[in-house]
């Protein structure tokens, strides 16, 4: 009797047959490398990644180079579209508002000329425009021409010397011009109001005479003292030639 022994053929598990497959052997290599690169080993690489991943914060705002009483300043619209980084200006009022009273700041007087220099500063109002205003006793003012809102200084010409003048600064926009009169009532009344605050838009203007007014006077006075002097002294001798004066002997030497 003969007896036969039959082995069973191995069986494939799934995961053989996964491992079997290129493709998907082709998958798990391209998913390992993406995992690798996604999460680097190398620390330092990782400490720099995220110092690069710090928010950007953006540098901190400045006033623009706008003064109000600078000569020919320009707009600090055009200053802020000009300059390359960002800055602030000053806050103005409304456009549909009249522009509050300018600040006169210093006269420079020119006697020699008959002149004075007038600065001012701007207000914190829109301006499109300034012009001046001058009395001289209590008439009526004589307005100055139109000058562009860029301006802070002005010419006065034709001044009289030893006269006494108020001069006023007016600032206008499409709304209407600023008010001359000061706190109190002191400048509406023209130059009779001399006693306004020291920084409003008006102020007292003195010529000084002349110096060769000076010096002509001066010479008109000591012509006439001498001329005094001579007329008191021919005076004095007629009058002893008329009266007839005895003159005083002279003593004798005694022998």
């Amino acid at each position: 009797m003969s007896v036969s022994v039959s082995f069973p053929s191995p069986s494939c598990s799934p995961l053989d047959s996964m491992l079997g497959s290129p493709r998907l052997l082709w998958l798990l290599a391209v998913t390992f490398s993406l995992v690798l690169r996604a999460q680097p080993l190398d620390p330092e690489y990782s400490e720099e990644e995220k110092e690069d991943e710090t928010p950007w914060s953006p540098l901190p705002a400045v006033f623009c180079d706008y003064d109000r009483c600078r000569h020919l300043q320009v707009p600090c619209k055009e200053l802020q579209e000009a300059s390359p980084r960002a800055c602030l200006c000053p806050g103005l009022s409304s456009p549909g508002q009249p522009p509050a009273p300018p600040r006169l700041g210093e006269v420079h007087v020119v006697a020699e000329v008959g002149s004075a220099v007038v600065h001012w500063c701007a207000p914190s109002s829109p301006v499109h425009q300034y012009w001046l205003l001058l009395w001289e006793g209590s008439g009526a003012p004589q307005k100055g021409p139109p000058l562009n809102s860029t301006v802070r200084r002005a010419e006065l010409k034709g001044l009289k010397p030893g006269s006494a003048y108020v001069v006023c600064v007016v600032a206008a926009n499409a709304a209407g011009e600023s008010n001359v009169t000061a706190v109190g009532g002191a400048w509406g009344e023209g130059p009779e109001g001399a006693g306004g605050p020291a920084f409003g838009p008006c102020g007292r203007l003195a010529m000084p005479p002349r110096p060769l007014s000076l010096v002509h006077a001066a010479v008109g006075v000591s012509t006439a003292l001498a001329l005094l002097s001579c007329g008191a002294l021919v005076w004095h001798f007629c009058l002893r030639q008329r009266c007839g004066c005895p003159r005083r002997a002279r003593p004798t030497a005694g022998l």
